[in-house]
């Protein structure tokens, strides 16, 4: 081997060595806060976690609840995008409480959507307690509405006292009843990823909201965003398009972020970034790590095609001109696995019997990823991966006869199957 072969081999094995380095790092990866999660927001498949079920503060976070509940009242018909909203007081006071996030609102009221806009852009909380007093009635109600909505959702871990995520400090008398002085808003990592996913996938057009960097409220004042992930901010990372940052002293400095690459859209949840006090852009350094671990560890996998069947699926039909009809994937079947992944994926089949006629796209049966490679408690709300089957083409009823002797015979087989059975005993 002469000096030129040498070296370059030696580069070589220095690379595959580095490579290899890469490799365990990012399987050894710890995200730069005290609590994180990483989920695929189709799925809901979680991707990392880092002591995610423990509970922490969340700051304004929160408004990610308290705008899904003003959604929810829209899609009901209960609200309207240009339903006024009176400022009370206790709102408008705290506009003048510099420490706390706010627009000026000497209007003293907005349309629905300029207070949603103000909150989940400029985390302005005297926006989110109007929004609350117009939901609820009060406050106090309010969060009432949201604990119950956690409830629905299987959350019972959180501890809720105000719509913002201020601390009761910022509320003086109008802190929840039963909470003290100094209480705030706690819930797990765990708890935000599924309010997140909730509000993305219920409510998508509320990402036409946290995508922009900058909005006109009132004609007068501009509302910039904290999301220093956006396109055009200090902290760029193509594909992010929300969702929510918190700041409080027990919370830390805090961000839910979901964003999309490659196809995949997952939702990234950072509590109390590490160093934030030293580094002002702590929490986005720690959700861009995550990320980056994210995409090169895990993709987004199409088993099966809307439409196709799987291995020649079959649903068989009783009294039908034909005994058997295709079953095939109703949607796009997806599901996450690893890269690096070597083994197929394990899929379960079950099909129906059905009875003619059949109509086109009837319910025929399910196709389930059995998924062994699970982090954490595997999925939110325990969403495994299933695709409804259905019958590919109608099934016509036999003719009378055919359909009387096949009943006939069915009758006499079970007759003789219980006489029979009898006679062993």
């Amino acid at each position: 081997m002469n000096y030129l072969s040498k070296t370059l081999y030696a580069l070589l094995a220095s690379l595959a060595f580095l490579l290899t380095g890469l490799t365990v790092q990012a399987d050894d990866f710890n995200a730069a806060a005290s609590h994180a999660i990483a989920v695929e927001a189709s799925t809901g498949k979680i991707l990392y976690e880092k002591d995610a079920t423990s509970t922490a503060g969340i700051a304004s976070i929160t408004k990610i609840l308290t705008v899904y509940l003003v959604y929810k009242q829209i899609d009901e018909g209960k609200l309207k995008w240009d339903d006024q909203v009176a400022i009370s007081d206790y709102a408008y006071n705290l506009t003048a409480n510099s420490d706390a996030s706010n627009v000026p609102m000497e209007a003293r009221s907005y349309s629905v959507k300029q207070l949603v806009d103000a909150a989940m852009i400029a985390s302005a909380n005297s926006a989110a307690i109007a929004l609350a007093e117009k939901i609820g009635g009060s406050e106090t109600k309010f969060v009432d509405m949201m604990t119950a909505q956690l409830k629905s959702w299987g959350i019972t871990d959180a501890r809720l006292v105000n719509a913002s995520g201020l601390n009761n400090s910022y509320l003086g008398s109008n802190i929840y009843p039963g909470s003290s002085a100094s209480d705030e808003n706690t819930m797990s990592a765990l708890d935000v990823a599924i309010i997140a996913r909730h509000l993305i996938t219920d409510y998508p057009d509320v990402l036409k909201i946290t995508s922009q960097t900058s909005m006109d409220f009132d004609g007068s004042t501009t509302l910039q965003t904290y999301n220093e992930m956006l396109s055009g901010m200090s902290y760029t990372r193509e594909g992010v398009d929300g969702l929510k940052t918190g700041t409080t002293e027990l919370a830390g400095a805090s961000f839910v972020a979901t964003t999309t690459e490659n196809g995949m859209r997952i939702i990234t949840v950072i509590l109390h970034a590490d160093d934030a006090d030293n580094n002002t852009m702590a929490r986005f350094s720690a959700t861009n790590d995550l990320m980056n671990y994210v995409y090169s560890t895990w993709q987004l996998q199409t088993l099966l095609k809307k439409g196709a069947s799987y291995n020649k699926s079959q649903a068989k039909i009783t009294d039908g001109k034909q005994a058997s009809v295709a079953a095939v994937a109703q949607n796009d079947f997806k599901v996450v696995t690893r890269k690096n992944a070597t083994d197929a994926p394990k899929l379960t089949l079950k099909t129906k019997t059905l009875e003619a006629p059949a109509k086109k796209g009837s319910s025929a049966g399910s196709l389930t990823f059995e998924d062994s490679d699970l982090v954490g408690t595997g999925y939110l709300e325990n969403a495994r991966p299933q695709v409804k089957l259905v019958t590919k083409t109608s099934v016509k009823r036999s003719i009378f006869l055919k359909v009387w002797w096949n009943h006939f015979v069915n009758w006499v087989n079970t007759s003789l199957t219980a006489t029979w059975l009898a006679f062993s005993e």
